[in-house]
């Protein structure tokens, strides 16, 4: 009985990739677990941003959300580094993923601004969350049965969850720095969060191509400068928080056409 149900076992895990390890009955050592350890302390951020909204204190809220996008870049690379990536870690990678970035910065966005609508408001932001869905069950995909249309590494289809989850929420960081500056706008107003949760969410469902920094290489003599500027980031984050994350969120909308035209002409050179 018990061949047996190895052999079954080995029949439903036979599609996966060879660099995801099954799920054994071994013991683990702590190191092992620091990756899901870590998507875990990320799902926990993430939830927290809600309590946060419930309480109204947005600045929180939206901290949480980029402590949470922080932690889900750093849990991926540290399984590769650690070898320890596991289908487990994956699914609830994803499954934290959308619960991080497809229903926390929704149920945000709702308390914020979209209550206002009542059921409209709920509409759009399930159409969000919806979205989000679509988007990590094609990753998922993708990831186990490969990509069928060979797209290449160095872009992603569409924009990934937590950039399209931040920048959902632009509009309350610009509205805070207005707030400290003493100004009066509607840059929170429900028609202008329809818009966001609307766009962005068509393009996370959409094809379209954005950069990936997994890909990103520097060259040595460039190092020392690109050190610079991240130490001159980080003091613009110590300084004025609100405006360095409204404008690193605008820079990446406009890394959009870009990343859209240079596809464009590689995809024309490879075709040709």
């Amino acid at each position: 009985m018990r061949r047996n149900s190895n052999n079954l076992r080995d029949r439903l895990t036979s599609h996966l990739p060879s660099n995801l390890k099954r799920i054994s009955n071994k013991p683990l050592n702590f190191a092992s677990m620091l990756p899901n350890m870590t998507t875990v302390l990320a799902l926990c951020t993430g939830l927290s941003s809600v309590r946060f909204a419930l309480m109204g204190q947005w600045e929180f809220a939206i901290i949480a959300i980029f402590a949470s996008a922080i932690m889900d870049t750093m849990d991926g690379r540290l399984a590769r580094y650690l070898g320890s990536t596991s289908r487990f870690g994956a699914e609830l990678d994803s499954l934290s993923d959308f619960i991080c970035f497809g229903v926390s910065p929704t149920l945000i966005v709702y308390l914020r601004s979209l209550h206002e609508w009542n059921g409209l408001g709920w509409i759009i932001t399930l159409y969000f969350s919806v979205c989000m869905a679509l988007r990590l069950a094609r990753f998922n995909t993708v990831s186990i049965e490969g990509d069928s249309d060979n797209w290449p590494e160095t872009y992603f289809m569409g924009i990934p969850a937590p950039p399209g989850a931040i920048i959902v929420l632009m509009p309350l960081m610009i509205d805070i720095v207005l707030k400290n500056m003493s100004i009066t706008s509607p840059v929170t107003s429900p028609y202008v969060m329809t818009i966001m949760l609307l766009l962005v969410g068509t393009l996370c469902i959409s094809k379209v191509p954005t950069f990936s920094h997994k890909t990103i290489k520097i060259a040595p003599k460039y190092v020392p400068y690109v050190l610079i500027c991240v130490a001159l980031l980080g003091g613009a984050l110590f300084v004025e928080p609100w405006v360095t994350l409204s404008v690193i969120s605008i820079a990446y909308l406009f890394t959009i056409p870009f990343s859209i035209t240079k596809f464009r002409k590689e995809h024309r050179g490879s075709a040709t």
